[in-house]
């Protein structure tokens, strides 16, 4: 039998169950604010080098692009040396060399790791990883730490509980038997494509199938390398064998053709635009045949959430989630509420506050902790939410209420914007933004039912939405009549926000295959069962009862 490298302790207990990380506020005064602000000041005054890491060694391809922070992009926090097809192919010789070991390592060791990996970021690491995604992608102290801390913590814990009570269901087995289900990893390379936005899903992609002991490429990308590899770092700290997770950075396609066409593609996680995992998933069924198995695709992608305000809606909230929805961390969530549609009664009586808040909101660099928002993530963002703000200022049927203005001399800044349209065919209620633009269609307060068909009717997308109603007839004609609409659907409440294990997050449509991260669904994607059955007491004769002679 072939040694197994990974071998250990296999009377480990289950893993304790999991809570919710508390959410750290950072005070005025409070050490944590303290501890954050001077992990800032080093993240700052330093720039790093960031390597591809493949089976554990950093390896420099001489190929290298600058890290900036967006809030002042002239401000370099890392040069990467990105990775090539050589790279590529180096990282899946290095996976399929561990592959077994580690899928026959038991589970319970695989766990530990990245149990000791949230810890790490929990106490010692938490700022580090905070500060990386504040500075590298322009989050607010609470917007990365309910990200990079909390939600990657919850991801790390919950997924090994996850784990634990998938292994625990076994089929029956009637007296004389014993069936077992043995839950494999799947049989191959799993690639992972992550996205800028959160630090905590370009954290579970690639960690919640190695947990289960798959082996996988990492492509993170390009504008969100800093806090990435603070994750890397932990993980190999945390005791992560080498060759398990490689690490990738790059641009473009130069890692995913390479292992697109390679045999052993067993599975595809990824978090991105639409038009991108249309591309990957038609290169994987243009492979088809030459796959050993048919690999798993689990996408999230983009969205045009909503929000639909009734007559009886109460004001301050509404005007509250509208401005939380739409507006922090730059309206850069796929969830972020991008289209309302709201009764004109409660337009009239909230607009003028809600111009107010929005004016009166505060941005600029997130080391600043009186800003509410920082800067969009680069220059091509920059650009294209620019094009949809001045598409509304040319527009007879749109007019902008509030903000429209767009920086970007120093750093990628675009003032929180609220348009208001008499055109329910506008492209800003139909197309994703991706910034901090939203569309208001105020509609006659007895066309309702009419505006909740418009609102399912409107966009290709069902990721997010939400209602807001005192009436419970209301609530319950958008909850049915928008049932496919939004994957994750709120009432009283804005479109943003999902916890891990509270609001498992992903949805149908144009916006993915909706394997809800955060739950034992999205888990069970990387598992692949084989049932045993053990006969005590085999039988010695072909022949049935049936068969004897009259």
């Amino acid at each position: 039998m072939k040694k197994n490298l990974f071998a250990g302790n296999s009377m480990l207990s289950e893993p304790p169950v999991p809570h919710n990380e508390p959410v750290c506020m950072y005070e005025v005064d409070s050490s944590e604010r303290a501890s954050l602000k001077q992990t800032l000041e080093q993240v700052a005054s330093e720039e790093i080098e960031i390597f591809p890491i493949v089976n554990g060694e950093r390896v420099s391809t001489g190929n290298t692009e600058t890290v900036s922070m967006p809030h002042d992009h002239g401000h370099s926090l890392a040069k990467f040396h990105k990775a090539g097809k050589k790279e590529a192919e180096s990282a899946m010789k290095a996976a399929l060399e561990v592959q077994e070991a580690w899928a026959n390592t038991d589970w319970r060791e695989r766990v530990a790791i990245f149990l000791r990996a949230a810890e790490l970021i929990s106490t010692s690491r938490r700022d580090l990883i905070n500060a990386a995604t504040m500075l590298g992608q322009s989050k607010t102290a609470h917007q990365a730490e309910i990200d990079s801390a909390c939600e990657l913590i919850d991801f790390l814990r919950f997924n090994a509980y996850f784990a634990s009570e998938i292994y625990k269901e076994q089929p029956y087995s009637p007296k004389g038997q014993w069936n077992q289900t043995d839950y494999r990893p799947l049989e191959g390379l799993i690639l992972a494509v992550t996205p800028f936005n959160f630090t905590a899903i370009a954290g579970n992609l690639p960690t919640c199938p190695a947990m289960l002991g798959n082996v996988v490429l990492w492509k993170p990308a390009g504008t969100a390398l800093r806090s990435a590899q603070v994750i890397m770092d932990v993980l190999e700290e945390a005791g992560l064998p080498p060759g398990v997770i490689n690490f990738l950075p790059c641009d473009g396609p130069e890692i995913s053709e390479p292992v697109l066409q390679s045999p052993h593609l067993a599975g595809l996680h990824f978090t991105g635009s639409t038009g991108t995992l249309d591309y990957l998933w038609k290169q994987v069924s243009a492979n088809l045949d030459s796959y050993q198995t048919y690999p798993r695709v689990v996408g999230e992608t983009g969205g045009k959430d909503f929000v639909v305000a009734h007559k009886s809606a109460d004001r301050p909230s509404l005007t509250t989630a509208l401005i939380r929805g739409a507006f922090e961390f730059q309206g850069q969530k796929c969830s972020a509420a991008s289209r309302a549609y709201i009764a004109q009664s409660v337009w009239d009586s909230i607009k003028d506050d809600l111009v107010e808040q929005v004016e009166d909101i505060k941005m600029g660099d997130v080391r600043d902790f009186r800003n509410f928002m920082g800067a969009v993530i680069d220059e091509k963002a920059f650009k294209k939410i620019s094009s949809y703000i001045d598409a509304a200022k040319n527009s007879p049927k749109d007019k902008i209420v509030a903000g429209g203005e767009c920086r970007g001399e120093t750093g990628y800044f675009v003032r929180p914007t609220v348009v208001e349209t008499s055109d329910p065919n506008c492209k800003l209620l139909e197309e994703e933004i991706f910034g901090p633009v939203l569309t208001v269609y105020p509609y006659p307060d007895e066309e309702y039912e009419k505006v909740l068909q418009l609102c399912d009717e409107t966009s290709p997308y069902a990721l997010t939405g939400g209602v807001f109603a005192r009436d419970r007839e209301a609530v319950l004609q958008a909850s049915t009549r928008l049932r496919n609409a939004a994957g994750n659907f709120y009432i009283n409440d804005k479109p943003t926000g999902s916890v891990v294990n509270q609001q498992p997050f992903g949805g149908a449509r144009r916006s993915g295959t909706n394997d809800k991260a955060g739950s034992k669904g999205n888990v069970m994607r990387w598992l692949s069962p084989r049932v045993v059955k053990e006969t005590f007491n085999a039988p010695v004769d072909y022949r049935y009862p049936f068969m004897e002679a009259e």
